[in-house]
């Protein structure tokens, strides 16, 4: 029977790679499959990690109906086994339920790769749906950490070095490229990983250093 299958995790927990290999396991058993994505860090259309992997991927727009676009394809005499969905935070909750009904009514193995909350702690529309109807929802085994060495639990966004939890849900950028941040409307963007409590305490590596680095006042006068 086919699933519809939901690994998540936080930013630099390698779903990307999972993405990326799951396709290769399963390319390699024959089964002919097809890649979606949606926003990559490496731009429109592919399937990026952070190792270097990377692939060709039709990219997922708002328009995008997976039933419609199933259907089109096996009517034109496509063979289509699975699909891999990565960035799935980025779909639409009735994408999502289009994906569960391509499960369900065509039998085509779906499985979906994409991170549970944004920014500001809270669900992204599509991971909330797919909760609600995968098969399986899946926590990845391979853990991002803290700067503190803690589990990431949460991820973070910084403009201009300073940690924010209000603005736009969809900017792209990267946990490793702290060098060259994405630049919107002349504000640097970064992304970092952090566990509750530093999240909480918008308590970045940076701001860390910089307190760590800071004179502190002798216990006595």
């Amino acid at each position: 029977m086919a699933e519809l299958t939901f690994r998540t995790g936080t930013m630099d927990a390698g779903k990307s790679t999972l993405a990326l290999q799951t396709n290769h396991n399963h390319a390699a058993r024959g089964r002919a499959g097809r890649l979606f994505t949606s926003h990559d860090r490496a731009g429109s259309a592919q399937v990026s990690s952070r190792l270097g992997l990377r692939a060709e991927a039709i990219e997922v727009g708002p328009d995008l109906d997976f039933w419609r676009y199933t259907v089109d394809a096996l009517t034109q005499g496509a063979r289509i086994d699975y699909f891999i969905c990565d960035e799935a935070q980025f779909y639409t909750p009735e994408q999502v339920d289009q994906l569960a009904k391509v499960v369900d009514e065509l039998q085509i193995d779906v499985f979906c790769f994409g991170i549970l909350t944004d920014f500001r702690t809270r669900l992204f529309p599509g991971s909330a749906r797919l909760v609600e109807v995968a098969d399986r929802t899946e926590v990845l085994q391979v853990e991002a950490l803290c700067w503190c060495g803690k589990r990431a639990t949460h991820n973070a966004r910084t403009e201009n070095g300073v940690m924010v939890t209000e603005g736009d849900v969809i900017v792209v950028g990267d946990v490793d490229d702290v060098t060259s941040p994405p630049a919107v409307h002349d504000v640097e963007v970064a992304y970092e990983v952090l566990c509750r409590q530093h999240h909480r305490r918008r308590m970045t590596a940076a701001r860390a250093r910089a307190v760590s680095l800071s004179p502190e006042p002798l216990p006595f006068s």
